[in-house]
């Protein structure tokens, strides 16, 4: 239901924007890589208007997407340490608890001195 409301509500009206700004801006520009030659340049290409500016929306995007994936690798790498701690601890939680199993009976029930833990958590 929500997908349906964000599709009706805000895709399609940018999907109408977008087309109409492409729609204007059909004239031919001329993009060259020579700093040297404006006039006869040794590698330019020719693009639509609208190309060139999705294009280049479609790289600051990726960009800038690569650079907050750079900045939070340091959680990235926390939360992998936080993670293997977490089963370093269930490991032993379950080893002490099949020691207490494996212990001879004695007068306090074994299952007060058990450590409780849930497996799904995290």
């Amino acid at each position: 239901m929500v997908r349906k409301i964000v599709t009706i509500f805000i895709l399609s009206p940018l999907a109408i924007v977008i087309v109409t700004f492409a729609v204007a801006n059909r004239q031919t520009v001329t993009v060259s890589f020579d700093p040297f030659s404006s006039t006869q340049p040794a590698l330019s290409v020719s693009v639509p208007l609208f190309l060139l500016i999705f294009a280049l929306t479609i790289l600051g995007v990726m960009v800038g997407g690569f650079a907050a994936w750079l900045r939070q690798a340091k959680w990235r790498r926390a939360a992998r340490r936080r993670e293997a701690d977490n089963r370093a601890l269930r490991r032993e939680i379950e080893l002490l608890n099949a020691r207490l199993d494996a212990a001879p009976l004695s007068p306090a029930p074994l299952d007060a001195a058990r450590i409780p833990y849930r497996s799904e958590a995290l």
